[in-house]
C-alpha cells in the first residue's frame, strides 16, 4: 500500500515532513516534488531502495543518479570542487541545474558512473525538498520520475498514484511543479559543457 501526504508547497508542515523522513529511514522509496518535476528518492546508503528505483525505471548501470544537496558545503563532501567550479556553483544554486562532477571517495561506487567515476549533484529551490533534506540530515539519492514507456515525467499526481500504487512507499503531493527537467552541466573537463537543456537558463554558460 502506498501512502500519500499532501504538503503545502511553500510552507511545508514539519510534522508531515518528519513522517516522510521516517519512511526514507526505514528503506522506503518515495516520490517527492522538486523545482523541476516530481522525482524518485531514497536514502543515500540504501542499496535495496536504489535497486528498486532502477527496476521501476528500467535504468542501465551507466545512468547517473543525482544527489540532492542542501548547500555548497554538502556538495563539496561528495564532489571535487576547485575555486572556479565553486564560483560557478555559487552563482547558479539553488536552482534547476544538475552538475556532473568528479566524485570523492565518500561517494559509494554504486552511485558513480562506472567508468568516469562521476556523480550528478544539485541544490533544488523547492521548499519541500529543502526541508526534507534538513530534517533527514543528508542528501537524497534521486532520479527523475520518468517511467519506462514515457519520455517525460508524469505531471499528474492522480496518474502517478494510479500507476505506482503499491510500488513505492510514499507519494508526497506538493502541488504542480511542472515537467521540464533540469539543465545538466558537465564540469569535469575544465569548462562547462551543456549535456541537456532544461529549465535552468543556459545563457551564462
Amino acid at each position: 500500500m502506498t501512502d500519500r501526504l499532501v504538503i503545502h508547497p511553500t510552507h511545508p508542515q514539519e510534522r508531515l515532513i518528519l513522517k516522510a523522513v521516517q519512511v526514507l529511514k526505514e528503506g522506503g522509496v518515495i516520490i517527492y516534488p522538486t523545482d523541476s518535476g516530481y522525482a524518485f528518492g531514497c536514502q543515500i546508503g540504501d542499496k535495496d531502495a536504489m535497486d528498486k528505483i532502477r527496476r521501476l525505471r528500467q535504468l542501465s548501470p551507466k545512468h547517473h543518479f543525482t544527489l540532492m544537496c542542501r548547500d555548497l558545503s554538502e556538495i563539496a563532501v561528495y564532489a571535487r570542487v576547485n575555486n572556479s567550479v565553486f564560483r560557478l556553483l555559487k552563482s547558479h544554486t539553488p536552482g534547476a541545474y544538475t552538475f556532473i562532477l568528479q566524485a570523492t571517495k565518500d561517494v559509494p561506487k554504486r552511485l558513480q558512473h562506472p567508468k568516469r567515476k562521476t556523480i550528478g549533484l544539485r541544490i533544488p529551490s523547492n521548499p519541500i525538498a529543502m526541508m526534507f533534506m534538513e530534517k533527514l540530515g543528508q542528501p537524497i539519492m534521486s532520479t527523475s520520475m520518468i517511467l519506462p514507456d514515457e519520455d517525460q515525467p508524469l505531471p499528474d499526481l492522480e496518474e502517478i498514484t494510479e500507476r505506482l500504487q503499491g510500488q513505492v512507499a510514499l507519494i508526497i503531493d506538493g502541488g504542480d511543479c511542472g515537467i521540464l527537467p533540469t539543465t545538466v552541466i558537465d564540469l569535469t573537463t575544465g569548462y562547462p559543457e551543456i549535456i541537456r537543456t532544461g529549465r535552468g537558463d543556459t545563457s551564462s554558460f
